[in-house]
């Protein structure tokens, strides 16, 4: 059985949202990160979340669904560093599901089928709806090595258009993939479901 753990990226800092989104309730009262760590953690039981140095609320929230918890020092440089702290974390695994905390909507289902795909032999894997790429990204360990150097906010796009690196590319009915959080307008919006 190979081993393929979650990465929740937590470390933004929410500055176009005016606070800490991630704390922001949906409609059920039950905050928009722990939606995202809900669904992530129903796919993959090992689940660890990245979060700033600063966000002791947001850590407490996230280590009371489960889920392991990593602070990323330099967050205020970009997601890169946040990808590399997540890598570095999760030790000697077959790869990782790496998940964007301001994306409540991501069916587990998908989040499945991007591990299953890591889990079956892909180097990279990736959801597609409608033809457009989303999220969360799977990726085998021997990129690892790759993303434990990443900086700025550039994040691992670089990698998913290298020739030299098998993409898998996985079609799903499932539009969660493509929808983020930036705003309160944004969050008023979002249809409420999540794994328990």
């Amino acid at each position: 059985m190979r081993r393929i753990v979650g990465v929740l990226l937590a470390a933004g800092a929410s500055t176009r949202f005016g606070s800490n989104k991630l704390l922001a309730p949906l409609a059920d009262g039950m905050p928009l990160g722990v939606h995202a760590a809900k669904n992530l953690r129903h796919a993959l039981p090992e689940t660890l979340a990245v979060v700033r140095d600063e966000n002791d609320e947001l850590a407490q929230v996230l280590r009371a669904q489960g889920l392991g918890i990593v602070v990323n020092p330099r967050a205020g440089a970009g997601i890169g560093t946040s990808i590399a702290s997540g890598i570095a974390a999760i030790g000697e695994v077959d790869g990782a599901v790496i998940a964007l905390a301001d994306m409540p909507c991501v069916l587990p289902e998908t989040i499945a089928q991007v591990a299953g795909a890591i889990a079956d032999g892909a180097i990279l894997a990736a959801p597609y709806y409608r033809g457009r790429r989303g999220h969360p990204v799977g990726f085998a360990r021997s990129v690892f090595p790759i993303l434990s150097r990443l900086t700025g906010d550039q994040g691992a796009r670089d990698l998913l258009t290298r020739a030299d690196v098998t993409f898998e590319r996985l079609e799903v009915d499932d539009p969660g993939i493509l929808r983020d959080i930036d705003s309160g307008h944004d969050l008023a919006v979002v249809p409420v479901s999540v794994q328990e």
